[in-house]
């Protein structure tokens, strides 16, 4: 466990513990309370989990080279839909500027602290990890369904490390969802460009398009 003392808050930085700290103070408390064996789990999945999303990627890729070409565009699309959600999260990041809760509240975490600027709200993590599940459920619905319930887990295990507010995962989900949702839904048009690609040089990684297996 690490010690989350860290240097006051800078005063124009928003603070959200009035919105539920007191619920992150009680999670903290289970977390520093909890058997060392499941902190340790949960801990590596926080620190680790988000590669599961680009193993799940691979295996859609693997299963729509014999779907249909607008299977294949929603797949090949998905790394790119993270990038955005990504990069639409960061901003509003910036722009909310709320210390984070191991700063503000000076409890002690299972994860480091991160240092002041690393702006606590939306979680960057939850964010990439329900855009993931998005843009794969208009792929595959199964793999959906698996990249969901770990996008979920992913979530809670920000606010159990203790890095994160509740609220920052909640809102981290809706705007992973709303842009996952959005571009993963539209990049089924695309699959005039893929029967394109598949017609070329890249015909044995796209594969040839039998019917779809969503």
């Amino acid at each position: 466990m690490t010690s989350a003392l860290a240097a006051p808050a800078r005063l124009l930085a928003y603070d959200g513990s009035g919105i539920d700290g007191g619920l992150y103070r009680r999670v903290d408390g289970w977390a520093l309370g909890a058997p060392h064996w499941l902190d340790q789990v949960i801990t590596t999945w926080s620190a680790l989990g988000l590669g599961l999303f680009a193993v799940l990627m691979v295996l859609a890729w693997w299963q729509a080279r014999g779907a249909d070409s607008a299977v294949m565009a929603r797949v090949l699309a998905s790394p790119l839909v993270v990038v955005v959600a990504y990069l639409a999260n960061s901003v509003l990041k910036t722009q909310v500027a709320e210390v984070r809760p191991c700063q503000q509240l000076g409890t002690a975490t299972l994860e480091t602290c991160p240092g002041a600027g690393d702006w606590s709200f939306p979680s960057n993590h939850t964010v990439i990890a329900f855009a993931a599940a998005a843009a794969l459920w208009f792929a595959y619905r199964w793999i959906g369904r698996l990249a969901f319930a770990a996008a979920l887990l992913m979530g809670a295990s920000r606010v159990w490390v203790g890095v994160h507010y509740p609220h920052d995962v909640l809102v981290g989900a809706l705007v992973g969802l709303a842009v996952g949702a959005l571009l993963g839904w539209a990049a089924g048009r695309a699959a005039p460009l893929v029967d394109r690609l598949r017609a070329g040089v890249l015909a044995p990684l796209l594969g040839s398009g039998a019917v779809a297996r969503s």
